[in-house]
């Protein structure tokens, strides 16, 4: 019952254009500006009723609104760099109406936003700054057989030392045999061109960057890459709480937090100890490297009514996990989805537009539908799957204008599925 109630509940919330979560304090709801790649993405699509219901939407020219629908996967990291300021300004104009902030600390247990606890090599200019020298492993370059390499953790240096750093689009040169050439790995299909600004923040100046822009927030607890209790006395509970308390210090609301980790434990501990903000904690489901099938349920362990009996309320698989194909080659949902379904879990799917250019199968995101998958207008057909066949809650994107663009659609959507014999 509580999962038709919870689907129910988000068909009408998308119906009306999300104003109930604009009339909550989403700030950013009245500029909400979509640019140019919704549309694009639609003109890409397959002929078909789905085309032809975004195509009446891209028509109407309707003011656009913010969506909880729509969550900002690290920003908007498709073109800004990833957990910077800028990047999540640009996910809040985007429409974005729940924004992530990856949790990792520093060396004096300060929290900051970080995808990982020791990807600082990579996301920013650490390598070409004097904090080089305290980085866990120096830069090594490629020697003809072995790649570049260097290791920089949050943990190597003060928060005081993080924020001299600069964000930069995450990437590295494995052959670069400078630290110059190391720094310039940004992707092919992502861009350079907003990146000379990236302003790194602690997790407490995100609080307050969020509030201001009127989003919601998804704090991921990042599995610590440094033995714990760290230094001796800094545990994983201590890390947990503290993540929860910086939000009740800053008056932030359990309703407008889903704190979330890959770590059950983590999960389990927020729902015994903190169970306001527990509630809607979100585990996020990793499994599939421990051997976990979504079509065997066989191999889900623990099972999603196990889940479900622990208090867990929300699971969040990757993408693929949650689709397959039919024998006509059709994207539909997985036993995965429809077993958490059937459990009463709420279901939020990541992160979409992570892959590159779909026309060749759209890489790992999209590997249990390839068969489905020969244009990027293919992202609406997955997305459209997704909250209309899985009946997901929320999306993680690298580009929110996407996700944005759809939620708004959704009242066309249905119509234009009513119409259909």
């Amino acid at each position: 019952m509580k999962r038709i109630w919870a689907f129910k509940a988000f068909i009408a919330t998308l119906a009306i254009g999300t104003a109930a979560a604009a009339c909550a304090g989403h700030g950013s709801q009245n500029s909400v500006e979509l640019g140019p790649r919704p549309y694009y993405l639609v003109a890409d699509m397959d002929e078909g009723p789905l085309r032809q219901a975004l195509q009446e939407c891209t028509s109407q020219r309707r003011p656009q609104q913010a969506s909880d629908f729509s969550i900002g996967h690290r920003g908007a990291p498709l073109q800004f760099p990833e957990h910077t300021e800028e990047s999540y300004r640009a996910a809040a104009r985007m429409g974005a109406g729940i924004v992530e902030c990856d949790v990792a600390f520093t060396e004096d247990r300060e929290l900051v936003c970080r995808h990982s606890q020791c990807d600082l090599h990579t996301t920013t200019n650490i390598l070409d700054t004097e904090l080089a020298s305290q980085c866990s492993e120096p830069f090594s370059p490629f020697d003809g057989s072995n790649p570049a390499s260097a290791r920089c953790c949050t943990s190597d240096i003060t928060l005081a030392e993080f924020k001299t750093l600069k964000g930069k689009m995450d990437g590295a040169n494995p052959r670069a045999t400078t630290v110059e050439e190391y720094l310039q790995g940004t992707a092919g299909w992502r861009t350079d061109l907003y990146s000379q600004n990236g302003t790194l923040l602690s997790h407490r100046e995100s609080i307050t960057l969020f509030q201001e822009l009127g989003v919601k927030m998804t704090p991921e607890l990042k599995a610590p890459q440094v033995p714990m209790p760290y230094e001796g006395n800094y545990s994983q509970q201590d890390y947990a709480r503290q993540l929860i308390e910086e939000y009740r210090q800053a008056g932030v609301s359990p309703q407008n937090v889903y704190p979330q980790s890959f770590s059950l434990e983590d999960v389990r501990y927020w729902i015994g100890h903190h169970p306001r903000y527990g509630k809607q904690a979100v585990y996020l489901d990793g499994r599939d490297a421990q051997g976990l099938d979504p079509q065997n349920p066989g191999t889900w362990q623990p099972d999603m009514e196990t889940l479900a009996g622990y208090g867990v309320n929300i699971i969040a698989p990757p993408l693929w996990m949650l689709v397959t194909t039919d024998q006509h080659n059709r994207i539909v949902p997985s036993v995965y989805a429809e077993g958490a379904r059937n459990a009463g879990l709420d279901i939020i799917a990541w992160s979409l537009e992570r892959s590159g250019p779909l026309t060749k199968g759209g890489g790992w995101y999209y590997q249990s539908v390839q068969p489905a998958i020969n244009n990027d207008g293919d992202t609406f057909t997955l997305l459209d799957v997704l909250a209309r066949d899985v009946g997901v809650i929320g999306v993680f994107s690298d580009w929110p204008a996407t996700t944005t663009f759809y939620a708004n659609c959704q009242k066309a959507l249905r119509a234009n599925r009513h119409a259909q014999p």
